[in-house]
Order: structure tokens, then sequence, then C-alpha cells
């Protein structure tokens, strides 16, 4: 990262989500308020956080993510607005919290580089450098660690979107993964600040989720850590009507997003993006303890 180093492997680190949105899938308007928010980050940090995830526009599907700001898809949240819900957030932890490390979920090169400022370490990029040509330059000059996630397509697109047999959906990941590395390295970005990320239920059709997850340990041939966020995805929700009936909603999704990000773990997960942190820590030490026991 950008001042220090986070050891990855010895023990599986817990990223918590703060969604600073009136509209995110989960959480949206729960911590739109700053002070809403500080206190949020501060009880996710007292319940065992390695990381706040802090995001100001949300990309759940559907939504109007992605595009040019000049173009018939203009993002619906412009960088001035991510920026103004998300700095006073991220300036009142860090006055309370001074050695929280806070990772900046943004897509939007601008937004980026005013929390680099600020005080970010990370910078977590949804579509894995594709969106802002500008994003791999500015994590570059200010040293920031980077998360590149995988996206197939736009928000607004996913739902529509061709199924994908497994070994496609692997495929292209993979493609995608390796095409938003060898950008960060043009970029200047070493290795060692580089995490991927498979990302779950961005552009996956629902039960490609799981064709995903049962394959995730083979993107580890691209050579680098990978961070898995499953919490609440609505694959998981889906799952969850089939079995019960009704509507699974995002609060009803915790014991089976649990039983994913243990999944996760167990499949090559070195970092967990969760909403609820402390059963995230538990069931993590958990998943720890197995991958470290003695093999027969």
């Amino acid at each position: 990262m950008r001042n220090r180093t986070l050891s990855l492997g010895a023990r599986t680190l817990v990223m918590g989500v703060v969604n600073i949105t009136p509209d995110s899938f989960s959480d949206g308007g729960t911590f739109l308020s700053p002070e809403e928010a500080v206190a949020h980050c501060l009880q996710l940090l007292d319940q065992g956080a390695d990381i706040l995830d802090m995001g100001a526009e949300s990309t759940r599907p559907g939504s109007r993510a992605g595009g040019a700001p000049d173009s018939a898809h203009a993002p619906t949240v412009s960088a001035e607005e991510e920026q103004a819900r998300l700095l006073p957030v991220l300036e009142g932890i860090l006055s309370v919290r001074p050695n929280a490390i806070i990772s900046v979920d943004t897509y939007k090169a601008v937004t980026a580089y005013a929390a680099l400022r600020a005080g970010a370490e990370i910078v977590n990029d949804v579509s894995g450098f594709a969106w802002d040509a500008e994003m791999a330059g500015v994590c570059a000059e200010f040293g920031a660690g980077v998360v590149l996630m995988h996206t197939r397509g736009l928000p607004e697109e996913w739902r529509t979107q061709p199924r994908l047999a497994p070994d496609a959906l692997l495929a292209g990941v993979r493609e995608g993964l390796a095409a938003s590395l060898a950008a960060a390295q043009d970029a200047g970005i070493p290795l060692d600040a580089i995490v991927l990320d498979p990302g779950y239920g961005f552009g996956k059709r629902l039960d490609e989720n799981y064709a995903l997850l049962a394959r995730q340990a083979e993107l580890l041939a691209l050579g680098r850590p990978l961070l898995a966020g499953v919490s609440r995805k609505s694959f998981l929700g889906h799952t969850l009507a089939a079995i019960e009936g009704g509507e699974a909603g995002v609060e009803a999704r915790e014991n089976a997003s649990l039983a994913a990000m243990t999944a996760a773990i167990l499949n090559g997960a070195s970092i967990v993006r969760v909403h609820a942190v402390r059963p995230a820590v538990e069931a993590s030490r958990i998943a720890d303890a197995i991958l470290a026991s003695p093999r027969c």
C-alpha cells in the first residue's frame, strides 16, 4: 500500500463494506450522513475489520454506472457528488482512527485522486481499470494498493446478458483479470501492490457465480492474491428463495453469505469483503484453521 504493508496468507483479512449511498442493494441510505457512516466505520473496526472499503456510488445490477460522463450512459452519480459523500467520512474516520486502513471503492480517477490525497491506502476499482483510462496512472502516482475486479459489461446490461458455460465463464474472467493486471504493470504499479477479484455478481448470471466459486482457485495461476466479495449477493438470495419459497431479502442472506465466504477462503481467497464483520471474522478463523491443519 502507500505507507505500509499488509501480509497476505498468514490469515484471511476481512474488509468491511461502508456504503455511503442512498441506493446500494444492501444497506443504501443507512449510513448516508457522515456522522452515521463514521459511527458505522468505528463499529466495523471494533468488530475486527482489517480494512474499510468506502463506496459512494452504487454499482448494483441495473444501475447506470461506468459510462463516460459525457455519454448517453453517463453515471447517475457525478464525481463531484461522489466525493461530497465520500471525503467527509474518510477524513472523519482517519481523524479518530489515524491507523485505519481505508480502501476507496471507485472507478473514477478523479475521485481516487482526491481520496488518496485525503489518506486512503487502496483503490478498489470494480472495472479493473477499464472504465477510466486515467485510473492506473493515478494509482501508480500515489503508490496505492489496488484491487482489480473483473466486470462483464455495464450494470445496466447485466440482466440481459447471455448465459455462459463454466469453461467460457472462467476463461472470460481469467482473460479480463489478465488484461487488468497488464494495464496495472504498464502504468508502473508493482505486482506486490495488486490483488485480483473475480467479481461475483458483476455480470455473472445467478448460478454462474457458483461455477466461478467452485473453480476460483484456478485464478491463482495469474500469480496474484484473490479478494472475494460474495456478501449478500443476489445469487445467494435466489438459491434460498428456490428452497424456501418467497423472496430472500438482503438481511435474510447472512448465513448464506458466511457459507459462500468460507467456500471462497477454502478456494484461495486471501481477503473477503463483507457487510457483517464479526461473524465473518469468526468464520474466517475456522476456515484458516482448516487450511493450516495437517493433511492425513
